[in-house]
């Protein structure tokens, strides 16, 4: 198929490409701090997080702000206390529905002298 054809159908890797997600995933703090939060295993404080990178608190919280608008992150509030933690199902979902996706692209080997 051409390009100019297959942009015309929907395939399941359509509804997959989130470019908010991507978006959110494009940044080098924001990796650092989802990098940061994945590996602790368990809610952080912004204060926290901010030991993880050398940027302003109010820098850190607004990059936590758009990793929770894209699904990426939840938080929770105790107090005057925000809590952040990785979305772990959610990420491993989405990216494996993606890759199946994508891989459901690929094209198929030919087999045989043909």
């Amino acid at each position: 198929m051409k390009p100019t054809e297959v942009s015309q159908c929907c395939g399941p890797i359509d509804d997959l490409l989130d470019a908010e997600l991507f978006k959110s995933l494009g940044e080098p703090t924001r990796l650092k701090l989802l990098s940061c939060l994945a590996k602790c295993g368990r809610p952080c404080s912004v204060t926290e997080l901010t030991e993880c990178c050398a940027v302003d608190i109010s820098v850190v919280s607004r990059h936590l702000a758009v990793l929770e608008k894209a699904g990426v992150l939840t938080s929770m509030k105790e107090g005057r206390t925000v809590y952040y933690a990785v979305r772990y199902k959610h990420l491993t979902e989405a990216f494996r529905a993606l890759a199946k996706a994508i891989e459901g692209c690929r094209p198929k080997r030919r087999t045989g002298n043909a």
